[in-house]
């Protein structure tokens, strides 16, 4: 029996590792994100782009997820497509050229 519970204890903490490991990387995603919020000052980034930064933040503290909230895969995937969208429509409000007119 001892051995039985020590294999079962080893696993109880590998799950515990993997769900702090996914825990911090969505903290650390948000706090990127939150970051990025000066992009959405600049006014040649789309609506869209910045419904999206709202709604990835409101997605990681809703309690309503596509996966239950112990696997916070879900919750990177929408904070990271939120970051790249954000950084897409920086870099291209960037290259726009300024108009001459003022």
């Amino acid at each position: 029996m001892d051995g039985v519970s020590g294999v079962s204890g080893f696993w109880w903490v590998v799950a515990a590792l993997l769900v702090v490991a996914t825990l911090v990387v969505a903290v650390v995603l948000a706090v990127r994100l939150f970051r990025a919020r000066k992009l959405l000052a600049d006014t040649g980034i789309p609506l869209s782009r910045k419904l999206l930064f709202w709604g990835a933040l409101l997605y990681l503290v809703s309690p309503v997820d596509l996966l239950p909230d112990p696997i916070f895969l879900d919750d990177i995937g929408i904070l990271l497509a939120a970051l790249r969208s954000l950084h897409q429509a920086g870099a291209q409000a960037a290259l726009k050229p300024a108009d001459p007119a003022g």
